[in-house]
């Protein structure tokens, strides 16, 4: 059976979704040979013109009610235009897990853009704080649109990374010019040091930093102080040194941890405090869903529990 790949455009009404998928269907390389459905599911400012969309090989259908999102809905759109990919462009009220599970058979989720507009964020995350998380923690890419200095600044203190250490992050300016999030985002310990020091209340940017780009730790030897956990899903002859984060709110704590290698495991006790001296790899096992770094432990000893023992990203 033949898949659909389907790019999934969530974000908030204004947050630039519109503009983006236009940018997008220009793109020659992107819609020179292939034919696109896109699904619009709300209407906002931006428009999509006809012409334009037909010099992109692309038809535009409206769902603007979520009871009409339906598999038999989606399957008699698919048969009716017979793409090659589908586009949609998402109602930021709807839940993706709804949506998701609506596709039919042949539809493959194959990429999520959410886009922000940063003036609004800090109204919405108070406002619509789990929705907003939804939007972000979900996405493949996240793209801020008009951004000034001021809230540049706010996005950083903020350290939106840790809401998804592995999605690309942009910060794009009203001038069209675009700041890769990760690029700038400041490290307060030594990346060139022998042994990397990790502070107890560096450890979730850290944590991020190392999720968002292994390369960078690769051969590297880091050392920070950490909770134990062992289980029976974790790999024989290991376990996974760690913290407890709240990245948003209360309810989505979560022990932050990287698999550690180590023969004298079998010592070890879950929750025990330690610290942890290892050199670092980089792997593609199941757990990281791809690539991620690995740790081989260099010593592991008891330790005290950091003052602040839960972990902040703002």
């Amino acid at each position: 059976m033949t898949r659909i790949p389907v790019y999934l455009f969530t974000g908030f009404l204004e947050s630039g979704k519109t503009r983006f998928i236009s940018e997008i269907l220009s793109d020659p390389n992107f819609t020179e040979h292939e034919k696109t459905l896109l699904l619009q599911c709300e209407e906002g400012i931006e428009t999509l013109e006809e012409d334009e969309l037909r010099k992109c090989r692309t038809v535009l259908e409206s769902i603007d009610t979520q009871k009409r999102f339906t598999p038999n809905i989606l399957k008699r759109l698919e048969q009716k235009h017979q793409p090659d990919r589908i586009m949609i462009e998402l109602n930021g009220l709807w839940k993706l897990e709804d949506v998701v599970s609506a596709f039919p058979a042949r539809w493959e989720l194959y990429q999520i853009v959410c886009t922000v507009d940063a003036s609004t964020f800090a109204l919405y995350s108070q406002n619509l704080g789990p929705m907003m998380f939804e939007h972000i923690t979900t996405a493949d890419l996240i793209v801020f649109n008009r951004c000034t200095d001021e809230l540049k600044d706010m996005l950083y203190a903020k350290n939106i990374k840790a809401m998804n250490p592995r999605a690309a992050i942009y910060l794009d300016d009203v001038d069209g010019n675009s700041e890769d999030y990760a690029q700038n985002m400041p490290l307060p310990f030594d990346l060139d040091a022998d042994v990397i020091d990790i502070a107890p209340d560096e450890y979730g940017l850290w944590y991020v930093d190392a999720m968002g780009d292994p390369t960078k730790y690769d051969g590297k030897t880091v050392r920070f102080i950490g909770q134990v956990y062992v289980s029976d899903a974790v790999p024989a002859g290991s376990f996974i040194p760690g913290r407890f984060g709240m990245v948003c709110c209360a309810d989505d704590i979560t022990f932050l941890g990287f698999l550690c290698r180590y023969d004298g495991v079998k010592a070890l006790t879950l929750r025990q405090w330690v610290r942890v001296t290892a050199s670092v790899t980089v792997e593609s096992l199941p757990q990281y869903r791809g690539e991620g770094p690995v740790l081989h432990a260099l010593e592991v000893i008891p330790a005290d529990a950091p003052k602040e023992e839960l972990v902040y990203f703002n």
